[in-house]
């Protein structure tokens, strides 16, 4: 009995290191493939890494799943150090310096390097001492430090999926896999947890219920199409999305999103000191960021010549604020945009380049550009800036949207400078910590006033003089009530190249979730764009309604009218055909803009307009209502 009890162990012992030996040739098979092949790259960059002596060496790191690869240069050939991300932990650092740190360490101070390189090399290119247990790193912006943290959370999770990954293929659960193909079979399989597991994609905000969306049975493979296009710093204008992560808009109409709020402007022009201005100019900015599309979506990339068109009346200054905005440039897309309302005294001209960026397990937007705000009456200029935005948790974790980055609105003229920083949430922060921002008003040198709150909840602004506290800006019920109402051209009555008219399809197949018809809708106007540059050739395109000023490399609306508004003279302001024109009274007639509003109401040709702010497009859930009240913007004597 006691011989049977030791064969019986001694066999079981054999099977434990026949495991054991083909596991390790497993681990090391699999290692060897990420290091060995190119296309298994999460991210790769210049980073500035600090070792023992305290001074700052700037290398390529790669990063692969489950290691991070550290060069000389961005060739192969002077291997420093692997870190092997399995046996360490990730944490932002605190720095006084510009730029973005972040630590990897071993949480028991032992050592995080692999001992031997890539090609077998036993000794690294010669460097500074690195220590044994952490590695210290410095990003060039915090963007591009998040973008980091975000893909090294990734690489740190693909060590326990890659033992899913060698199960999942015992069992048969994955075909044709091949080693070149390992990082995508990773995040195939941890999106497969994702969902198996009915995790939804959330928005997380401040002050408000998160947003939810889940991610149905039939759009599963089509991200997983989605992941195949990417790669590490590819720009997603060149990456067909899926259409179910669309919002039914284009992105000309999602910037008028600011202007639902004009009325604050027509309140700015009115106060008397230059301080009083400024902070109301803060307070419209503000309240163009609350507003938001249920979950996390992207606005249609507009098509060359798309136009869109839009007004918002005014009641209490019996006045109307027009948009205009036209897509100018394809490659690279650039969308101008002009809004005027004269008889308020307030005008805005800009142009946004739309760049965003793929980083693994995260992607960056910026909008790069400025807008000119005018005020008519005073010859006041305010340059203003735009935040970007950040999504994380594309592919791994719990899907969030934030904005980052430091946005300034000067006024040269009144020496009047604000400086607002929208912070990404910190590595070890928590909920209350989403979506803040902080900043100042300043008058030249002077501190006038400190900011304070969340951009998409409560900002409180504190006079430095005096201490007083007051809200700023705070988009509860109230607030939203009192948006103005934006009137839409009806889409039977636009132009071929008008956004809700060019994109209907679309737009329709989108919300009857036929994901099939809106890709094959989506792809007839693509194709159609295609066709046209290859019959354009070099010639270049010509905007309609804005030109290029090579002085400045701005865009300007064609037809600007920055004279102040002359009520002797001045009758009412119009649009006809992309063109803001002023009404001026004849000697013979003369008559007001309110006392001929109820007659123009009842005329209704080409210029009607229809009053819509789909409930689609807002997750507060106060879309207005869809009748198609008509008024005529111009006079017909």
């Amino acid at each position: 009995r006691t011989e049977n009890i030791k064969s019986y162990y001694k066999i079981i012992i054999n099977v434990q290191k026949k495991n054991y030996r083909q596991e390790k040739k497993r681990v090391a098979k699999e290692l060897f493939s990420a290091l060995k092949d190119p296309s298994v790259v999460i991210m790769s960059n210049w980073l500035k890494i600090r070792g023992t002596l305290k001074s700052w060496t700037k290398l390529w790191c790669i990063l692969k799943p489950g290691i991070l690869l550290i060069y000389k240069t961005p060739g192969s050939d002077h291997w420093v150090g692997t870190i092997l991300l399995n046996a360490c932990k990730l944490i932002e650092r605190p720095s006084k310096k510009d730029g973005f740190c972040f630590k990897l360490y071993h949480p028991l101070d032992k050592s995080i390097w692999a001992m031997k390189g890539p090609k077998g090399e036993s000794v690294g290119s010669i460097t500074q001492p690195l220590p044994s247990n952490y590695l210290i790193f410095r990003a060039a912006s915090e963007s591009d430090g998040r973008c980091w943290m975000d893909a090294l959370e990734l690489a740190l999770s693909c060590s326990s999926l890659s033992k899913m990954s060698a199960k999942s293929g015992r069992d048969g659960d994955l075909s044709g896999s091949s080693e070149s193909s390992h990082i995508l079979q990773l995040l195939q399989i941890s999106l497969h947890q994702h969902t198996a597991e009915r995790v939804h994609i959330r928005c997380n905000a401040a002050g408000e219920a998160s947003q939810v969306e889940t991610v149905s049975e039939e759009n599963k493979g089509l991200i997983w199409t989605l992941l195949k296009q990417l790669r590490p710093g590819m720009d997603l204008s060149k990456v067909v999305l899926p259409t179910f992560i669309l919002e039914p808009r284009s992105f000309l109409d999602k910037l008028s999103d600011y202007y639902y709020h004009a009325d604050l402007l027509s309140q700015a022009v009115m106060e008397e000191s230059p301080y009083s201005r400024m902070k109301q100019v803060l307070r419209w900015y503000l309240s163009g960021f609350y507003k938001k599309p249920k979950g996390l979506k992207k606005p249609y990339n507009p098509i060359l010549g798309e136009m869109f068109r839009c007004c918002w009346l005014h009641p209490q200054t019996d006045s109307c604020t027009f948009y205009i905005a036209e897509q100018v440039s394809h490659h690279p897309p650039v969308s101008a945009f002009y809004i005027s309302n004269r008889k308020d005294g307030f005008c805005i001209t800009g142009s946004i380049l739309a760049k965003s960026k793929f980083y693994g397990n995260s992607l960056s937007a910026i909008l790069d550009g400025k807008a000119r705000l005018l005020f008519l009456t005073r010859d006041e200029e305010y340059i203003i800036t735009m935040p970007y935005a950040h999504c994380k948790g594309i592919l791994y974790g719990t899907m969030t949207l934030e904005l980052g980055g430091k946005i300034t609105i000067e006024c040269e003229k009144t020496q009047c400078y604000t400086e607002i920083e929208y912070k990404l949430k910190p590595f070890l922060g928590s909920s209350c910590n989403v979506n803040q921002i902080s900043g100042k008003i300043r008058m030249g040198e002077d501190v006038l006033a400190t900011v304070d709150g969340h951009w998409d909840s409560k900002v409180h602004l504190t006079e430095k003089r005096t201490g007083q506290q007051e809200v700023l800006w705070n988009p509860g019920p109230d607030i939203r009530r009192q948006r103005l109402k934006r009137q839409v051209v009806q889409v039977d009555q636009q132009e071929a190249f008008e956004s809700e008219r060019l994109w209907q399809h679309v737009t329709r197949a989108i919300k009857d979730k036929d994901q099939m018809r809106a890709t094959q809708e989506k792809f007839v106007l693509e194709e159609a764009q295609r066709q046209e540059a290859r019959e354009r050739a070099e010639r270049p395109w010509n905007p309609r309604l804005f030109t290029f000023n090579t002085d400045t490399n701005e865009w300007h609306y064609k037809y600007t009218d920055t004279k102040p508004w002359d009520p002797e003279r001045c009758l009412l302001q119009f649009e006809k055909d992309g063109v803001i024109q002023t009404k001026e009274k004849s000697r013979r007639r003369s008559f007001s803009y309110s006392q001929n509003w109820a007659a123009q109401q009842k005329v209704s040709p080409t210029g009607s307009y229809s009053t819509p702010e789909p409930n689609h497009e807002s997750s507060d859930n106060e879309g207005q209502s869809s009748s198609h009240t008509q008024t005529q913007l111009h006079s017909k004597s």
